[in-house]
């Protein structure tokens, strides 16, 4: 397999791991924000709880990400950071706030307006930042980034401020909602608490549910080639099959209390979305003038970049795989 394949597989991978660790962190924040009720206090506390130990480790994946598109897929890098550098800022600003307000509200004043006034950054930022994320990969799926010679031509706009684009980020807000209230309900032994994640996360699930068909349905005449690619590839059916049976799956086993099966489903859910996006949209890393081939830099950057990657890895999976076995046992 080519070089530039491998590393276009660790970025997909990388981008998994960032929507099931650091996305199911937005969807706590969204639902931080939509605490309410006679545990309401409780509910936060949990959503703290739930996301303190490991919420920086998520962001590894994301940095990597970057790094290997910088390094591997330089010029492919140089588009998207110019064409959605406004979306792109949006999110990393949403980032840093998400993170202060997190530690301010946790280690400063514990007082009502101090503690208000964080809340809603944290929750604002936990909004925004997976939004723009959605909006980012719903142009990068749409084709409207053009090359030219080698060169992006841009607006800086009109790419990413689009019905579908925007409809994706939206589908991509549900979904971190949805998979973050799933793994709530086992981050609590109460069972009225379990019960209020639990309605969360059927919610959820069924907005989920119909931002994918409003995005289908915008797809048409936004993203026509990802379109084609989800409908009419010979393995669209089944893949589409199968992530509808596993989604319906998720929702059985919360309706019945399964929580365990529901988290399994959950994760498997946004997997198989992420990866349908994927191979609807390969050969191209951007739709529709820059394959992976075309992006690669010279194979005498992807040699040692792909030693440093194992040689990492071997450093950095045993560690993170003990830090979540301390502080996510469960």
């Amino acid at each position: 397999m080519p070089l530039e394949l491998w590393l276009a597989g660790v970025v997909m991978v990388s981008l998994n791991l960032y929507a099931l660790g650091a996305g199911a962190d937005f969807g706590g924040g969204v639902w931080d924000m939509l605490a309410r009720g006679p545990r309401e206090r409780a509910q936060r506390e949990t959503i703290a709880h739930a996301i303190g130990p490991i919420w920086e480790a998520n962001h590894v994946w994301l940095i990597l990400v970057i790094v290997l598109l910088f390094v591997a897929f330089p010029v492919a890098f140089a588009a998207l950071a110019t064409a959605l550098h406004i979306p792109l800022t949006l999110m990393l600003i949403g980032i840093v706030l998400r993170g202060s307000a997190f530690t301010f509200r946790g280690y400063g004043g514990q007082d009502d307006a101090v503690q208000r006034r964080w809340g809603r950054t944290f929750a604002m930022a936990s909004v925004v930042t997976p939004l723009m994320l959605g909006v980012c990969a719903g142009a990068v799926a749409s084709g409207a980034i053009r090359m030219r010679g080698g060169r992006v031509v841009t607006d800086f706009v009109s790419a990413w401020l689009a019905p579908f684009p925007l409809s994706i980020g939206l589908f991509t807000l549900a979904l971190f909602a949805f998979l973050a209230a799933v793994y709530l309900t086992l981050e609590t032994e109460d069972r009225p608490l379990q019960d209020d994640f639990r309605r969360r996360a059927l919610l959820a699930a069924l907005a989920v549910g119909a931002m994918a068909l409003v995005c289908f349905l915008l797809s048409s005449s936004g993203a026509p080639s990802i379109r084609r690619g989800l409908a009419r590839e010979w393995w669209s059916l089944p893949f589409q099959a199968v992530t509808g049976l596993v989604a319906a799956g998720a929702i059985g086993a919360l309706w019945t209390r399964r929580f365990p099966l529901a988290r399994v489903l959950a994760m498997a859910q946004v997997t198989l979305v992420l990866w349908g996006w994927g191979l609807a949209q390969f050969p191209y890393l951007i739709e529709p003038d820059l394959t992976f081939e075309a992006a690669a830099a010279p194979a005498t950057v992807l040699r040692p970049l792909l030693a440093a990657l194992g040689a990492g890895a071997v450093v950095a999976g045993p560690s993170l795989l003990y830090l979540y076995r301390v502080f996510k046992a469960r």
